[in-house]
């Protein structure tokens, strides 16, 4: 990666611009000094576009244009012009915002007509003017409301007590609608009658005031009114659209080709009649770019080049090359972070260790069968993830003829090393091995990124560098040989010890501070590093468990399914069974494997901290005519 600078004229920045987002390959970014180049040529052009792009974009919501209106090239738009198009792109929004809303106010309307035709539907049994419901009267208090169904008898007995009538208007659904009358002054009492019915109380409309049928006429009025309403506000949407087609697709290709220079931001600064055009490139790069400028500028233009220094390193962006294979692999380390500029890329490692973890922990011919047609099957929905899950399946699959087993069953095939339930000690002792190799790999990535980060004292004497891996080696070493090979020699111990040493002197030497200070947290961290690594060895003895624990699964259930008469229900049992298998503990191994790759080795050796190269770019087919 390069830091870049392009001088040119500041008429031609915008042309400048335009063919670097064409090359896909420059990243801008703020660099030239405030002091020497004060000026910013494209901040009033940027606000411009911004401005004009949120109301292109409202706009296009309701009058969506046709694919063609990127299609022909134009020139690029100078600050006047873009002014214009935002101009009239206001406008237009704010006629389309009153069209639109009043549309979506006529539709509220008819939701609300149609709501108070269905409440009128319950109240067809009265004949009275509903006005006379709604006043307020002297001597008589008339209650509209619904209790439960089963609790209207007893509230009719009750209220008549108080010297209340009740009339039933309509009972749906397990609720009455009633209507209840009685003298004045008599409200408390009867309030509490109604609360112990669970009395829910019913507004009357103000737009009732009339007898049910004279309101029902007069709600089918409005009703159509607010149709022919929307019909007209709908129309006036489509003339809009015919009417601003042709200066919206102009207004669109105008955008696409001010993009680039609108989207510089700080990396354009100037002074007088200079501009300089600040960012990052990658080395292959930098031919075409330069050849590309001088296609269009001819000599007008300066290309300065240089390596990142290390105060730059943790601006640098990151460009990420993946075949097509890892990309999904890549897309799970980047929900981890973004490798810094220079940093091990880990998918690759990434990839090769989680798909083996994987079919480690869910060996089965036809389950990883299943799961590989589905990535193949499905490619369309799950999209770039197909290769991930095909992967994963075919692992299984690999591990399965290992362990010989097809659908749990373990008679069809003949194992190629053995079943996990044959000798699980076997297997517990394997995915030790399996995590001391993990282990050591952290470990080496760990020291190559301090060295590339030019940390030479961390990758040599840190815990989780060379010296702290030599405890770890020397440690494994010493146990092996005491209870595998018989031998007792010291010289392990010895080589490990001084290690610890090492990074105990170490740990004092960075730590600022009194000398007990020092010696305690050195002694602290010295603990934790060494504890660290063994327990982070335990963690792979889950991959053998969750081996075990799928030919367990497969055990149980063909338990279940000898339970059943032979026949339907015994193969329906196997059936159902495998794919509770395939669904449930599938997803489950695939989150323990990513567990084992975020906490047991990204967390050691990955900063993840980095930031993704975002190359200033053109929309397909907005080019600028030369």
């Amino acid at each position: 990666m390069q830091r870049i600078a392009v001088l040119v004229l500041r008429e031609d920045a915008p042309a400048a611009a335009v063919v670097l987002a064409q090359r896909g390959s420059f990243n801008p970014e703020a660099g030239g000094s405030p002091e020497l180049l004060p000026e910013l040529p494209g901040k009033r052009f940027g606000e411009l576009y911004r401005a004009a792009r949120g109301h292109l974009d409202k706009i296009l919501v309701h009058c969506p244009l046709s694919a063609d209106a990127q299609a022909p090239q134009r020139a690029l738009p100078d600050e006047t012009e873009l002014e214009k198009v935002e101009a009239w792109l206001r406008t237009v929004w704010v006629q389309c915002s009153n069209c639109q809303e009043s549309l979506r106010r006529a539709e509220e309307e008819q939701r609300y007509v149609a709501q108070l035709m269905k409440m009128l539907d319950r109240f067809a049994a009265l004949d009275i003017d509903f006005g006379l419901l709604a006043r307020s009267r002297r001597f008589l208090d008339v209650q509209v409301g619904m209790v439960p169904s089963g609790n209207a008898g007893r509230l009719r007995e009750a209220v008549a007590l108080a010297g209340y009538v009740l009339a039933l208007l309509q009972d749906a659904q397990g609720l009455a609608h009633v209507v209840i009358a009685g003298p004045k002054g008599r409200e408390s009492e009867v309030g509490a009658v109604l609360r112990s019915a669970d009395w829910q109380a019913a507004r009357m409309p103000a737009e009732w005031h009339d007898d049910p049928q004279e309101a029902r006429r007069q709600l089918l009025k409005h009703q159509d009114r607010m149709i022919a309403e929307a019909d007209t506000r709908c129309r006036q949407v489509e003339a809009m659209q015919r009417e601003f087609h042709g200066r919206l697709v102009e207004a669109t290709r105008a955008l696409a080709v001010a993009a680039p220079y609108a989207e510089l931001g700080q990396a354009l600064r100037g002074r007088g009649g200079l501009t300089q055009i600040d960012g990052w490139a990658p080395v292959s790069a930098l031919p075409g770019l330069q050849r590309a400028l001088r296609d269009r500028l001819g000599q007008r233009f300066a290309l300065s080049t240089r390596d990142p220094r290390p105060d730059e390193f943790a601006r640098v962006p990151s460009l990420l090359y993946h075949h097509a294979l890892l990309r999904p692999f890549s897309l799970l380390v980047s929900n981890y972070g973004v490798p810094r500029y220079g940093e091990i890329d880990p998918t690759l490692p990434f990839a090769a260790t989680f798909v083996l973890m994987f079919g480690m922990m869910f060996g089965d011919i036809g389950n990883g069968a299943i799961i590989a047609a589905a990535g193949i099957s499905g490619s369309r929905r799950l999209r770039g993830f197909a290769p991930f899950v095909v992967a994963c399946g075919l692992a299984s699959v690999g591990f399965g003829w290992l362990y010989g087993s097809v659908f749990g069953f373990e008679r069809l095939v003949h194992p190629l090393w053995m079943s996990p339930l044959a000798d699980p000690v076997r297997m517990l002792t394997v995915s030790l091995y399996c995590g001391i190799g993990f282990i050591l790999l952290v470990g080496v990535l760990t020291a190559c990124n301090r060295i590339i980060d030019r940390r030479y004292l961390d990758a040599l004497l840190d815990g989780r560098g060379a010296a702290g891996l030599l405890f770890y080696v020397a440690v494994l070493y010493g146990v092996y040989r005491r209870f595998f090979s018989g031998g007792s020699g010291r010289t392990q111990w010895v080589v490990a010890a001084l290690a610890l040493a090492v990074v105990f002197g170490y740990h004092g030497y960075r730590y600022a501070g009194q000398m007990g200070e020092r010696i305690l947290v050195a002694f602290t961290q010295v603990l934790e590093d060494a504890i660290g690594y063994f327990s982070n060895t335990l963690s792979f003895l889950r991959v053998a468990a969750f081996g075990l624990n799928h030919m367990a699964l497969a055990v149980a259930v063909f338990a279940l399914a000898s339970m059943m008469q032979a026949g339907t229900g015994h193969w329906v049992t196997i059936v159902l069974g495998n794919l509770f298998i395939v669904i449930l503990e599938g997803a489950i191994v695939a989150i323990q494997a990513l567990r084992l790759e975020y906490y047991e080795g990204f967390s050691h050796f990955f900063g993840g901290s980095g930031r993704e190269f975002r190359p200033l770019t053109l929309a397909p087919g907005a080019a600028m005519e030369s």
